[in-house]
């Protein structure tokens, strides 16, 4: 029913509980989509600098168009990949039926975002005798990384989906020249590079699991308060 107000002659129509209840879940996703986009952008710098410092990843010149030595398209790619993963993770997880069972905590996912760091820094800067060393061991961690923050089974099955599509991507950019790597050992690439790809995709997925949480918290509180 519409009320109308004497002193202002406005016509206001109340929301009904469902058009409230979408508008807040709409802006809620963009809320969420927003923050992956801004850790996918924000891990994009810090680590494509690693690898562009130590010679892994070579730009154009005429590309590189940042401080952190970075062409422009780079962290715009990856916070847009980082959005719609960290959507993904939690909705898959709804869809299945198939919650996530680690404990949840803010200070769970910060440490998997160190491990992630730390596998990308050890690809770049620690040296091995062979890139198939160095691959199985960066395979270990990352199959690792999962085992210790996520361990379910949607999760493992994305990733590895997540990370043929990025790998395959990746070799179509540096076949047109778009940049290259360094003693390519993996057709244009090199092997250890889908090992980065399943960490970060697991990485970015407990990141949008934790933001989802959080949001389910939240609705909840306000629907208790209510």
């Amino acid at each position: 029913m519409s009320e109308i107000s004497a002193a202002s002659g406005v016509v206001s129509v109340p929301r009904g509980p469902y058009v409230s209840m979408i508008t807040n879940r709409t802006v809620n996703l963009l809320i969420r989509a927003a923050a992956l986009f801004t850790v996918g952008v924000f891990l994009a710098l810090v680590l494509n600098l690693l690898q562009v410092q130590r010679n892994v990843t070579l730009f154009p010149p005429d590309v590189i168009s940042s401080i952190f030595s970075s062409a422009w398209w780079v962290p715009p790619c990856c916070g847009t990949a980082a959005a719609l993963i960290g959507l993904l993770y939690p909705c898959m997880d709804s869809h299945l039926g198939e919650p996530h069972k680690l404990k949840r905590e803010w200070s769970n996912v910060m440490r998997c975002v160190a491990v992630f760091v730390g596998i990308n820094h050890a690809s770049a800067k620690v040296d091995f005798a062979n890139n198939v060393q160095l691959s199985l061991t960066l395979a270990a961690l990352s199959v690792g990384l999962w085992w210790t923050f996520d361990r379910s089974r949607s999760g493992f099955g994305l990733g590895v989906i997540i990370t043929i599509l990025a790998t395959l991507t990746t070799q179509l950019l540096v076949y047109n020249g778009v940049f290259q790597y360094t003693s390519p050992d993996f057709l244009y690439i090199r092997s250890w590079l889908p090992c980065i790809f399943f960490a970060g995709v697991i990485t970015v997925g407990n990141i949008g699991r934790q933001l989802a949480l959080y949001e389910y918290k939240v609705s909840q509180e306000k629907i208790h308060q209510d």
